[in-house]
């Protein structure tokens, strides 16, 4: 005998009435077989049919396809509510008859707060169910063939259903009812399930007929109550799937769009009063309200595990989610939890990867780039079944990716020696929870041993956030970028006092590629400039996250200011739109561009271009500037420190440090800045003269060497310098302004020379080698031979009356990023 026999017995004997139905197969798992045959079809289930935001998109024959696809899958789904409701309201009459006996099972109150409102949404769903099914019944009658689309057009113009939705939305007033009663109807069923063995019987084997097979599908009470609460969060999807997939000229579009703005009004106005519901009482008095919630990577003897993470007023409760199989209600896990009284924070940014970590990171990627593009291919009714599994296959890599690709760690120190450690992939999103825990930190809250068991069932009602955040769970919106975003950081004012700091760059979207760029950090200073651009491949892209760090001597980073900028594809083009950003006291301007076309398959040797024995005017356009970074930050890193060191430029560095130097600008910018703060003076010195003598060409064009050997025999000064600078702008512009930068940077360091022993001609010796050579014989040099012995006097005077000049042009060390004519400075 199982368990529904042994209650309906037990209840029998105790005289409370009971109709018996005949006995069909249970199954044993929870679940309808229609419900998961129809499933990828519903617009209930999580993997609903993702059509195009715009309806013109596709013909209006393939529109009403779909529609009528997506209104069977609404009939389906009805009529599988519908059973679950007959079989929440199958013991009222008995319960309600016991009631009146000396032994009564609930009592009359009781069964009125358990049943409330449920026979009146099972008459309203029953009642929009049967005209829907006659509506569809219809409909379904003509069955043209292949060629008759014109009449298949306008027999699905006529399939009018607008009013059958605008009709139920009317009435969805009555889950409100419901919703208000939904925690004291559940308080009443433990209450009951504890104390009454008859109760618990019953409450624990709920069945119902599963369709035409005479089946059973086994349900808990809790689980039949929660159906309700769970349909209606789901009214605003399937009227917007449903709106979706409607012409504008039906007849429906009207009435649709009408029930979609009721339902989310009534929905809006569930939420606004369902935040009281987020507080707990605790003893003395005392409310723990939940203040935030989110998935993160909590990282456990080396082991990553997304988790479900919980901030109270008071703790942290980290949790594991266990999603819902049908017929039941999500559940939490308890993990840890860690009081807010004496926690200390500090996050840290490991890039620091494994080959093989990077390997697997590629691999994912790759995967979830190809059913992108398979998802997007599979276009049609046709194609839904494969789409959904595609859809689900993409879902599963993008939680991997989600696991496996953070980098930044918040760690978390309790006083009481208890520590974790969790993980995010977003810095701005790991700001936002420091941020939070920090504050309430700092309120000095003493804790209530908190009842773990309660506070943790308690997730599912409190929770406001239902799902991790997963790009392909989003509907697609046609305005997304897809193609190349860049970034260009020019620089920053407002800081409080000199700092290093650097830009961090994050764009949504799927993560083919890399969605986050950080520019090097800046010397100290109060107006960091940078001038660096900044590039993304980008796909579903509609936010950039824009955040300004400074970095102390002590490689602490803190975060000054952050904001999210709205992209928008009908204002942003190939050409530059510059704009200022205010985050917090910071203000930063910034230039984007984008260019749209089709991505390429991601690549797994995706390196820096380098540097080092390039020609120069290849690194600059590459990094989208003038001066290149190499010689910029060098020259800032000598400025800082090295301006009063004996014999700067003469003392080189050790080699080993100048070539870890060079390796590092070879490959990681940001990496190679960081290490150049650290790096013995002389070694960065040492790294700048290196770069200048390794050029494929001098600085100074070899063309140019003869020409400026002759301006030295001009006896007057002034003729002399005019004829040079003459010479000067002949060159490439990047050859040209990185020369000048250079020069007055050396002068800068002449004008110290009485503590640092470094004249202007020790200094034009140093570099004169370097910048200026002389042509090679055989190789097109058609002008008279210059004397061997000559060379070196040529090379250093060359260079030593430039450095006399007192009017040398300023350098302009980036390019100008021009805007259109339209587009003025934002402030944001």
């Amino acid at each position: 005998m199982d368990i529904y026999q042994e209650a309906v017995h037990y209840l029998e004997t105790q005289h409370v009435p009971v109709v018996v139905e005949a006995e069909t197969d249970v199954l044993e798992e929870d679940v309808f077989q229609e419900e998961a045959a129809s499933c990828i079809f519903s617009p209930f289930q999580a993997e609903s049919l993702d059509f195009p935001d715009t309806p013109t998109s596709c013909s209006p024959e393939e529109m009403l396809e779909r529609r009528l696809v997506v209104l069977k899958g609404i009939l389906e789904s009805e009529e599988v509510y519908l059973r679950e409701l007959e079989a929440l309201l199958m013991p009222m009459k008995a319960l309600r008859a016991s009631a009146g006996t000396s032994k009564p099972v609930l009592s009359s109150r009781q069964v009125q707060t358990v049943f409330y409102q449920v026979p009146e949404l099972r008459d309203m769903h029953q009642s929009f169910y049967s005209g829907l099914k006659a509506q569809l019944s219809t409909h379904c009658k003509t069955d043209p063939s292949s060629g008759e689309e014109r009449q298949m057009s306008h027999t699905g113009f006529e399939l009018i259903v607008g009013d059958l939705f605008l009709k139920m939305v009317n009435q969805i007033g009555l889950y409100g009812g419901f919703i208000e009663n939904y925690e004291e109807a559940v308080e009443v069923v433990h209450k009951c399930t504890q104390s009454d063995p008859r109760f618990r019987t019953l409450a624990e084997s709920m069945m119902t007929n599963n369709g035409a097979d005479k089946a059973r599908t086994k349900y808990t009470f809790e689980a039949l109550l929660y159906k309700p609460l769970d349909r209606v969060t789901k009214t605003t999807l399937v009227l917007r799937d449903l709106l979706k997939t409607t012409p504008e000229e039906h007849a429906d579009y009207a009435a649709l769009q009408e029930a979609l703005r009721l339902s989310r009004s009534f929905l809006s106005g569930v939420n606004e009063s369902s935040q009281c519901k987020r507080e707990v009482m605790l003893s003395h008095g005392m409310r723990r309200q939940l203040m935030r919630d989110g998935f993160v990577v909590d990282v456990s003897e080396g082991e990553r595990s997304l988790r479900h993470l919980f901030l109270y007023t008071d703790l942290l409760l980290c949790t594991r989610f266990k999603h819902a199989t049908r017929g039941k209600q999500d559940q939490y896990r308890f993990c840890w939890y860690l009081p807010l009284a004496g926690l200390k924070l500090r996050w840290v940014a490991d890039h620091e990867r494994s080959s093989d970590t990077h390997l697997r990171l590629h691999t994912i990627r790759a995967k979830m780039f190809i059913l992108r593009q398979q998802l997007q291919q599979q276009v049609g009714v046709r194609g839904m079944n494969l789409g959904a599994r595609s859809r689900k296959k993409l879902e599963q890599m993008e939680l991997l990716l989600l696991t496996h690709s953070p980098v930044y760690r918040l760690e978390l120190h309790s006083p009481s020696g208890k520590n974790h450690t969790l993980l995010f992939s977003s810095m701005y999103e790991l700001e936002e929870w420091r941020e939070a825990i920090h504050k309430l930190t700092t309120d000095n809250i003493e804790t209530v041993p908190p009842d773990l068991l309660t506070l943790t069932s308690a997730c599912v009602k409190l929770r406001m956030t239902q799902q991790p955040p997963l790009q392909s769970s989003n509907a697609e919106d046609m305005e997304s970028l897809c193609g190349t975003l860049t970034v260009a950081i020019h620089s920053a004012w407002g800081l409080q006092q000199p700092t290093c700091v650097y830009m961090c760059v994050e764009v949504d979207g799927y993560e083919f590629y890399d969605t986050k760029a950080q520019t090097h950090s800046s010397v100290h200073s109060l107006n960091p400039h940078w001038d660096q651009e900044l590039s993304f491949q980008v796909d579903g892209a509609q936010n950039v996250k824009v955040l300004c760090v400074s970095q102390s001597d002590r490689q602490v980073d803190t975060v000054l200011g952050k904001t999210t900028l709205r992209l928008d594809s009908k204002s942003l083009n190939k050409r530059w739109r510059r704009q200022t950003l205010q985050l917090g006291q910071v203000e930063v301007t910034l230039s984007l561009k984008y260019n749209p076309h089709p991505l390429n398959l991601p690549s797994s040797t995706a390196q820096q271009q380098p540097v080092f024995c390039v020609p120069i005017e290849s690194v600059a356009q590459h990094e989208g500037v003038l001066v290149p970074h190499v010689v910029r930050c060098s020259v800032e890193e000598v400025e800082r420190r090295g301006m009063d060191e004996v014999g700067i430029y003469r003392i080189s560095g050790t080699t080993g440090e100048i070539n870890m130097l060079k390796a590092a600008f070879n490959s990681n910018l940001r990496e190679a800045v960081t290490r150049l703060r650290s790096a013995e003076v002389n070694a960065v010195s040492g790294v700048l003269k290196l770069y200048f003598r390794e050029l494929p060409e001098p600085l100074i064009p070899t063309e140019l060497f003869q020409s400026l050997a002759t301006t030295l025999d001009i006896q007057d000064i002034n003729s002399r310098l005019v004829s040079m600078l003459s010479l000067l702008q002949s060159c490439p512009e990047a050859n040209r302004h990185t020369f000048l930068y250079l020069m007055h940077h050396l002068q800068r360091v002449s004008e110290k020379q009485d503590v640092n022993k470094m004249s202007l001609l020790n200094l034009a010796t140093v570099f004169g080698p370097s910048l200026l050579r002389p042509p090679v014989a055989g190789l097109g040099h058609c002008g008279p031979a210059v004397d061997i012995s000559q060379e070196v006097e040529v090379q250093v005077q060359v260079v030593f009356c430039y450095l006399q000049c007192n009017n040398l042009p300023e350098a302009q060390i980036s390019v100008a990023h021009d805007t259109d004519a339209e587009d003025e400075t934002t402030h944001m």
